[in-house]
């Protein structure tokens, strides 16, 4: 099956909704793509905690370090786990809450305009391949599909959150990415 856009939403991907999102501002379209990366607890992968953060539905007794974000309130539209697997928590004609405080040209508040990728992984090891294969479809479908988006607006949550910020970090590999968009 080919990667497609139905209603704002990515065939390929496992729904998932999160409550954690809300409408983008009237007449605003999607023109930035964020790409992040996230492991729950730091640095160990797999479990399903990011999807019980995203759904508020984190036990918190499972790690010390859940006690820390026991009531952060975020999401992201799109989660590509270390298997390639995607998974979706939010429209993508909707405002998911990922980037916090966020600046991109001049323009704050970059969730009201972005879509946001959450990559499991972490600053510490490189991405897997088929991290990177799922990565490149999406983005090649999105960029087929809402045409206020390009290449030249993909940036890591580091460049809309300078020193707040350092994701996807230094083992994300931008060219690989960006040699293969349109």
């Amino acid at each position: 099956m080919s990667i497609a856009i139905e209603n704002h939403w990515i065939n390929l991907a496992r729904v998932i909704p999160s409550p954690n999102y809300g409408p983008r501002p009237s007449g605003v379209e999607a023109d930035l793509i964020v790409i992040h990366n996230i492991s729950l607890p730091p640095g160990e992968y797999g479990g399903g905690h990011i999807e019980a953060l995203f759904t508020n539905k984190l036990n918190t007794e499972l790690h010390p370090f859940f006690k820390e974000i026991e009531n952060l309130k975020v999401s992201s539209h799109l989660v590509i786990e270390r298997d390639g697997s995607l998974l979706q928590f939010v429209g993508l004609d909707q405002r998911a809450w990922h980037a916090g405080w966020s600046e991109f040209e001049g323009r704050p508040a970059c969730n009201d305009f972005s879509i946001g990728i959450e990559l499991e992984g972490s600053d510490l090891e490189p991405f897997t391949n088929l991290q990177y294969e799922m990565l490149n479809k999406v983005l090649i479908c999105l960029l087929k599909t809402y045409t206020k988006l390009s290449k030249e607006r993909l940036v890591g949550h580091s460049d809309i959150a300078p020193g707040r910020k350092t994701d996807p970090g230094p083992y994300f590999d931008w060219s690989r990415v960006k040699k293969e968009l349109p």
